[in-house]
């Protein structure tokens, strides 16, 4: 560690602050568990965050779900705070207050406060970083706390909290070295988010019996997708029902439509379903950075942060809608290697027309050559870095061309910050 980093005196920036917690923990050093975490929380009741808490755990879709109940709840004139991870460019944006990221100021006071609170507990990046952002929390007068979970659910930092409903999004293999080999056991994990008589909200159409049988054990009141809820996508609109609840004629967003009914269903499930005009309006400018997110028109640049199989699904049929517009539909991407790469690639063989493979950073980081292994029978090139990659293909890039960036949040955050410097 530097010495400029070692005394509380010298880290006045959050960038310091950050630095020195990396350095004390790296970032993708995972330490699953609640009892670090729990015993500095304890000490300032950092685990009891204002208003209403919903805790949101899923594979795929929790970012989407949070951002459209964020905006829902806020078009209906309740406060909100948002905290998710990971971040794509700024820190800052993994805690939001009323749709605006908090500023340095307050993560630095946060920061201390935690350095101050923890003692000789050693605390992982993402529990420290939780443990700020709930201490941020705590002092802002919001109606609302949505909570995204880092990992899993059972044993993640975001799992001291007590909420007021419960979501399971959606529900794949994914971190199985630390979740299980299989859908019941990743959904056990995911279900541990659960908290007796507490309603859930389960928008994963092929729940696992792990999910059901532990909101059943618990006495949840619960929401489940094509059981309790409904919703059907057509060529331009979409309907959602639940109950004697009806939405017709819907816009299609520009974030997936089964993220966006779980979110009625929790709206439905608090009594706080929007007017309709107002969901049509919201439905309307509804928009998350890193999915499916246009960068430009022409030659297109599309950003997406799907690195599992079901997102790649998800990808791949929006990249077939847009396809026919498009003279070559080139892929960029970086993944890391403790991924199912060869499944996550496979739903895009049939819509990628030239794969540009990247290495990515970092000792989880996969190389170009592993990508390639899982595409031999495509064609494709292999890169040294996400950088270099970018740029060489955006010179390239002609009139007709669709670039597609995916594979990880890595990924997507160096094309970003490659994209910004071209623009300026």
């Amino acid at each position: 560690m530097s010495d400029t980093l070692t005394s509380s005196q010298s880290r006045h920036t959050l960038a310091d602050w950050l630095c020195y917690i990396e350095q004390s923990h790296p970032i993708d050093k995972i330490e699953l568990g609640l009892e670090r975490v729990s015993r500095v929380a304890d000490r300032a009741g950092l685990a009891q965050l204002p208003g209403k808490v919903i805790l949101i755990a899923g594979t795929n879709g929790k970012g989407s779900t949070a951002r459209t109940l964020e905006q829902l709840l806020l078009a209906q004139g309740f406060s909100v705070g948002v905290y998710s991870s990971p971040h794509l460019l700024r820190f800052n944006e993994r805690l939001r207050l009323n749709n605006r990221d908090v500023a340095d100021t307050h993560w630095v006071d946060a920061l201390a406060q935690i350095e101050t609170l923890r003692g000789d507990t050693a605390l992982t990046y993402f529990e420290f970083t939780t443990l700020a952002a709930f201490s941020i929390l705590k002092r802002q007068p919001v109606d609302f706390c949505l909570i995204e979970v880092g990992l899993g659910g059972r044993l993640d930092a975001t799992n001291i909290v007590s909420p007021d409903l419960s979501v399971i999004t959606t529900i794949d293999l994914d971190h199985q070295d630390w979740l299980g080999d299989d859908r019941e056991a990743i959904g056990r994990e995911k279900a541990g988010v659960f908290r007796p008589g507490r309603p859930v909200v389960i928008g994963e159409l092929l729940p696992p019996a792990s999910v059901m049988t532990r909101a059943a054990e618990l006495d949840c009141p619960k929401l489940t997708v094509d059981q309790d809820y409904f919703y059907q996508q057509h060529a331009d609109t979409w309907i959602w029902h639940c109950g004697a609840a009806v939405y017709k004629d819907l816009p299609l967003p520009a974030l997936p439509v089964q993220n966006v009914a779980t979110s009625l269903a929790v709206l439905y499930q608090l009594a706080l379903l929007p007017e309709e005009t107002v969901l049509k309006k919201v439905l309307a400018e509804l928009n998350l950075a890193g999915r499916m997110q246009f960068l430009q028109q022409r030659p297109a640049i599309v950003i997406d942060v799907a690195h599992n199989p079901q997102s790649t699904r998800y990808l791949a049929t929006k990249l077939a809608e847009l396809k026919p517009g498009y003279s070559r539909v080139l892929a960029l991407v970086g993944m890391l290697k403790d991924k199912d790469i060869a499944q996550a690639l496979a739903p895009l063989t049939s819509v990628i027309d030239q794969w540009h493979l990247s290495s990515l950073p970092g000792r989880r980081g996969a190389s170009a050559a592993q990508l390639a292994a899982a595409l031999s029978q495509a064609e494709y090139q292999q890169y040294p870095d996400v950088t270099t990659t970018f740029n060489q293909l955006f010179s390239k890039l002609q009139q007709d061309d669709l670039l597609v960036i995916f594979g990880s949040f890595v990924t997507v955050s160096l094309v970003l910050a490659s994209y910004h410097q071209e623009a300026t």
